[in-house]
């Protein structure tokens, strides 16, 4: 059995990313129904609302299914306390040190995924403990990584690092790119943006039809300076752009972003206000459509494409 089916105990080695914003039960219990790894975001929730969302996850499905925490979180204590109450049994860790809650997490029997965009990093939550990594290149939507290292460059050398699971991330949303990332030696995918614009996603129509709508080159890295995040380009990214052009240090940076910029943009549907969190291959994205439909196609794809690389003769 692929290991990272084995790990989650799940049909197809496809996890869907913990965005804020976007992945909320309804998403997370549809792609686990749907026989990947369904995740709440929980970045983008207080505390009981994330207790909330788990209970009702659990209503939703009987399948796996898992939490994602930017270890940054300010009420981060509270947060593992739900999580762990609540009985949980998948976390996947994000912006933080690791090391930190994996051990009590592992403790308390709940299998540990972190988020990493550079070798020495992944080595730091190897050393950890964790029971895999998810590599995010550079095209991921999102928060993202200084080094502005692809995907095609990240994934074989985190795992040629490391002795636990890699899982690829960042710019895929189809079979092909799945397929990609396992010959360059991932075990799993997970899948960001392709999710966001889900049926089920949380976020709100209007974000979702500019995602559609979208360009190639509408999103830019933005922001390394504070936190380097990938966004859509609105009047809110224009200003960003500028004001980093006239060298805007952290003050001026945190100033501008504010607060609830993101639920401005992504749940409240402020297109030009709103900071609008979005992988580049958000021009790849079409249509609205269930999860289901998308995890299907994208598991149909992969299968199809290694079968014809696999008639091919040389």
């Amino acid at each position: 059995m692929n290991a990272i089916c084995k790990l989650f105990n799940i049909k197809y080695p496809i996890i869907q990313a913990g965005m804020i914003w976007c992945s909320g039960w309804r998403l997370a219990s549809a792609v686990s129904n749907a026989g990947g790894l369904g995740i709440i975001g929980a970045g983008s929730m207080y505390p009981e609302v994330l207790r909330t969302h788990i209970q009702k996850c659990k209503e939703a499905t009987n399948l796996p299914f898992g939490v994602n925490i930017p270890l940054l979180y300010p009420n981060i204590k509270e947060i593992i306390d739900i999580v762990i109450e609540e009985g949980v049994k998948i976390v996947f860790s994000s912006a933080g040190n690791p090391a930190t809650w994996t051990g009590v997490l592992k403790a308390h029997g709940i299998t540990v995924v972190h988020v990493i965009a550079n070798t020495k990093f992944a080595l730091k939550a190897q050393e950890a403990g964790v029971d895999a990594v998810v590599a995010e290149g550079f095209e991921a939507g999102g928060h993202n990584g200084r080094e502005e290292t692809t995907t095609l460059c990240l994934i074989p050398m985190i795992t040629e690092a490391l002795q636990i699971p890699v899982i690829a991330a960042g710019g895929i949303g189809s079979g092909k790119a799945m397929l990609a990332a396992f010959a360059l030696g991932a075990q799993g995918v997970q899948v960001g943006s392709a999710f966001a614009v889900a049926e089920e996603s949380s976020a709100h129509p209007a974000f979702k039809n500019k995602i559609i709508s979208s360009v190639e080159g509408d999103t830019k890295l933005a922001m390394k300076k504070l936190v380097p995040v990938r966004l859509l380009k609105n009047e809110f990214a224009d200003t960003i752009a500028l004001a980093e052009a006239e060298g805007a240090d952290r003050t001026r940076l945190m100033e501008l972003l504010g607060r609830a910029r993101a639920k401005l943009g992504m749940f409240e549907g402020d297109l030009e206000n709103g900071e609008l969190e979005i992988g580049q291959i958000s021009s790849m994205l079409k249509e609205i459509r269930p999860a289901v439909v998308i995890l299907e196609e994208i598991w149909g794809e992969f299968l199809l494409e290694k079968q014809k690389i696999t008639a091919l003769s040389f």
